[in-house]
């Protein structure tokens, strides 16, 4: 019998949760959810209980326990290096959230306003970071997953297939992940995220789209005898703005407002080098939850791709409660009037894909192509639409 493959866990945040969920999901490939670490070892070890893990602890004792095989990164990006790089040096492979860095103020005075930084300040000291990452891993051996759960939502592969199967070129993508904005201040403040709703929700479709142009690119090469350099994306437009400025004091608001120094609307265009475009947007403006959706127009076909919300159950209730506590979507404001009852969303979203892609490539030794390379190119992406934005 094929050994577990031990999993460790570093937050205990509501990505934390919904990786604990794929992860005792994951079929085909035995798991161990081993250990769950966190800055309070106390919190930790709750966490642990809670929601199934074996036990809980410090960062130290799970990077030292030789039976966690893949340590998931489940926190902020401004500690992504410094975990990836203790992970790969402790020899264990790493799962990073997206985006897999930003810049939160590396190399600024105290005191100094982050968010005014020349862009291409950021855009450097964040592709450090990411660099650093991807060479850390490369030196211990293990692989650097990319936490872009897109990639795996079954919609988006479905979509894949049926876009490689064709004959055409991909022309055009238009995507974006929008909904009602955080309320966590954590999101509002540039020293804490890196960026607004461009990094935060944008990156989603940013990752999706290189992803499929390289693909496409590596087909069209094998056959044609042209280079992958078509599918780099040469040059980006981009433009951001807090949109929530244009509501009046004292107006009613269901949108998350108060955003500090980080945009709540973003856009970019990706110019890439066989001249195709991809669009994306990103929005904490868009009241009646999460929307998550990708369109791709080509020279034979073209696919709609919805992951959020879908209508495989859609509910109606006259009052808030009709179906008790009952979860209906993420960013959901309540039961009453129509709604998308999100039948499994942690699988319509691709993480409990993306989870089950990572135990099967590290059971059977195979090599992932959502990894550290692609979590670096999209970086470089946003950064870029910063610079064009100012």
């Amino acid at each position: 019998m094929t050994a577990p493959v031990g999993v460790g866990i570093i937050g205990h945040g509501f990505l934390a949760r919904t990786r604990s969920r794929c992860w005792a999901r994951v079929f085909g490939v035995p798991v161990d959810k081993s250990f769950v670490a966190g800055r309070d070892p106390t919190r930790a070890a709750a966490f642990a209980e809670g929601h199934g893990w074996s036990r809980g602890g410090s960062i130290d004792e799970l990077l030292s326990d030789p039976a966690i095989a893949v340590v998931d990164l489940c926190v902020p990006q401004s500690a992504h290096r410094e975990l990836c790089e203790r992970a790969a040096a402790s020899g264990k492979h790493v799962l990073c959230t997206k985006p897999l860095t930003a810049f939160t103020g590396q190399g600024c005075a105290q005191g100094v306003a982050i968010a005014s930084t020349d862009p291409r300040v950021m855009l450097e000291r964040a592709m450090e970071d990411a660099k650093a990452m991807v060479d850390a891993c490369a030196r211990a051996g293990v692989q650097l997953f990319y936490g872009e759960n897109w990639l795996f939502a079954p919609a988006f592969q479905r979509a894949a297939a049926l876009n490689a199967a064709s004959n055409g070129v991909i022309l055009e993508m238009r995507g974006w992940e929008s909904h009602s904005g955080s309320h966590s201040p954590y999101a509002k403040e540039w020293r804490h995220v890196g960026g607004g709703a461009l990094l935060r929700l944008a990156s989603h479709p940013i990752g999706a789209m290189l992803w499929l142009k390289a693909r496409e690119a590596a087909r069209r090469g094998a056959s044609s005898g042209k280079g992958t350099g078509t599918a780099r994306v040469e040059r980006v437009t981009g433009a951001v703005a807090d949109v929530t400025r244009a509501i009046p004091s004292g107006a009613p608001s269901d949108v998350a407002t108060g955003w500090h120094d980080v945009e709540s609307w973003g856009t970019a265009t990706m110019h890439f080098g066989d001249g195709s475009v991809g669009t994306v947007f990103g929005s904490d403006v868009m009241m009646g939850g999460m929307q998550s959706h990708l369109t791709i127009l080509a020279s034979d076909h073209r696919l709609e791709v919805a992951m959020s919300p879908n209508d495989a159950v859609r509910s109606y209730a006259a009052r808030d409660g009709t179906f008790g506590d009952e979860y209906m979507m993420e960013k959901a404001s309540g039961q009453a009037g129509w709604n998308h009852a999100m039948a499994d969303e942690d699988t319509s979203s691709g993480q409990q894909g993306l989870v089950q892609h990572v135990a099967e490539c590290l059971a059977t030794g195979r090599t992932t192509d959502c990894d550290g390379a692609l979590g670096a190119e999209v970086v470089r992406v946003v950064y870029e639409a910063y610079a064009a934005a100012r």
